[in-house]
């Protein structure tokens, strides 16, 4: 059987972990989770903790984390005939709304929320669908934080996490702007105190937003892996971030991802040599052969086999020294995935 042209890139990004490794919970307090260092100019391995992280990063390096906040985007609904529907909200759509679903519902059906807010079913694509809500759009979010739930991955079974904790844990202490189906997860280590320890030692500290889309999760199809294109998310910088990175730049100060998303939104407003600042969408898909223009190292948690986010760390490693630093990680029983430990590429 021949494989076709996505099935062999995927191929090149697939590897295997004992399941106990996946972290079901965080690290407690925040910056005790390990840390793998890996210096690329000395080609060195080690290994300590986030609240050391200063360690090992240049004075003077600009670090820049991703303040978007997640949204209890997770809702059942129930049908006419008594049955539910599990429901991921993704987006708002003018008037409308497009929901991740499972379970059987067509077009035209009426689903009822919570008291006595409905959706009607415009449209059904497979897992997605468009509903038209029978009250003012901009109550949703409010009822999204009253009765939604938090969308941990899916691969996090049988969170022992009560909601109120999944809405602690799952968010980053810097979120601000409303908007993720899924947290910034490399950002999930830093506390008040290792951001404050983190300015102390010479660092400055930058924020920047991007909407983190549940395409960050999905299988690369066909289709983006030929137009190497990928599922669209928002972001925004604004102006006097561009330009204290730009000003860092010109002087020669290295600029520290703070999770593949910063990268994302980073490398997406990079225009004629300089960042600028704004909103956009971007479907930027970062490779081993697309290398970065801006970003100079990274922050990242360890990702999931066959992801685009894995595809990205790539291209600041090589895809083999990648899975070379995934062999000794998972030989070091290092945690996983969102909740994970996670990795610094200097």
């Amino acid at each position: 059987m021949v494989m076709s042209d996505i099935e062999e890139a995927l191929a090149l990004y697939e590897y295997s972990f004992p399941p106990e490794l996946i972290a079901n919970t965080p690290a407690s307090p925040r910056e005790s989770a390990r840390l793998m260092i890996y210096d690329r100019a000395h080609n060195q391995v080690c290994y300590d903790t986030f609240d050391n992280i200063t360690s090992y990063v240049p004075q003077g390096a600009v670090m820049v984390f991703n303040r978007t906040k997640v949204i209890p985007a997770k809702c059942t609904l129930k049908k006419k005939t008594g049955g539910t529907i599990g429901a991921l909200f993704l987006e708002e759509k003018s008037d409308t709304i497009s929901i991740l679903a499972s379970g059987s519902f067509q077009q035209g059906d009426l689903l009822e929320w919570v008291e006595g807010h409905t959706f009607t079913v415009l449209q059904r694509d497979q897992k997605e669908a468009i509903l038209q809500p029978s009250f003012p759009m901009k109550d949703l979010m409010a009822l999204l934080e009253k009765f939604g739930e938090m969308p941990l991955p899916p691969y996090i079974k049988n969170s022992p996490l009560t909601e109120e904790q999944k809405r602690r844990e799952y968010q980053t202490i810097f979120a601000k702007k409303k908007g993720s189906v899924a947290a910034p997860t490399a950002g999930l280590h830093f506390s008040k105190e290792l951001i404050k320890k983190i300015e102390q030692y010479g660092c400055q500290v930058a924020f920047i937003t991007l909407h983190v889309g549940l395409g960050t999760f999905a299988p690369i199809t066909e289709a983006q892996w030929q137009k190497k294109e990928l599922h669209t998310e928002y972001y925004e910088i604004d102006h006097v971030t561009a330009n204290l990175l730009n000003d860092a730049k010109a002087d020669n100060r290295p600029i520290l991802a703070v999770g593949t998303t910063t990268v994302r939104a980073l490398e997406s407003s990079f225009q004629d040599g300089a960042i600028v600042s704004g909103q956009g969408s971007t479907n930027l898909f970062i490779t081993e052969d697309r290398m970065p223009r801006f970003v100079d190292g990274l922050i990242t948690n360890f990702h999931v086999p066959r992801s685009s986010l894995l595809m990205l760390v790539s291209a600041f490693t090589g895809r083999e020294k990648l899975f070379e630093l995934y062999r000794q990680a998972i030989a070091e029983k290092m945690r996983l995935f969102s909740f994970g430990d996670g990795m610094l590429i200097v």
